[in-house]
């Protein structure tokens, strides 16, 4: 939308100015505020989140102990599953499974395959450890940077 002013007859505005009336608007303002209340709510927001503030007690109980280390199966080239560096052949390794389950019954599994390994032989060895009644098996990938992906926790 346009507007106009009157001018006087020797073209010069009412200021003295010969300037022609803006019609644009000027956004640098808006954005200006936007970017302000943006910065406050990211501040706000996790202070919003915060629960009731309370005094907790003093105990002298030990702390809890931390989770043991996962227990890793491999599995090479071949396709043999070793833990640590002890090979298996899958029948001794179900029973080796059975009794590690039996010493630590939440035990952690992670199961690494080499890339050359059929899936179908990593899988096979992710079913003898399911077999075995372990309940948290994950599997180990390299991450992008060539350095192994952190096991989950």
């Amino acid at each position: 939308m346009a507007m106009v002013t009157s001018r006087s007859s020797d073209g010069a505005d009412e200021d003295g100015l010969d300037a022609a009336p803006m019609a644009d608007i000027n956004v640098t303002p808006m954005v200006d505020v936007m970017l302000v209340l943006l910065i406050i709510f990211m501040v706000a927001a996790p202070l919003m989140t915060t629960g009731v503030p309370v005094q907790l007690p003093k105990t002298t109980a030990a702390k809890v102990a931390q989770s043991q280390k996962p227990l890793e199966v491999s599995i090479d080239k071949e396709g043999l599953p070793y833990i640590a560096k002890e090979g298996f052949t899958p029948e001794t390794l179900l029973a080796r499974l059975k009794d590690i389950k039996a010493q630590s019954p939440d035990q952690v599994v992670l199961v690494r395959g080499d890339r050359d390994v059929n899936y179908g032989r990593i899988m096979e060895v992710m079913g003898l450890v399911a077999q075995a009644g372990f309940a948290k098996v994950s599997l180990i990938a390299q991450s992008g940077g060539g350095a192994p992906a952190p096991a989950p926790r």
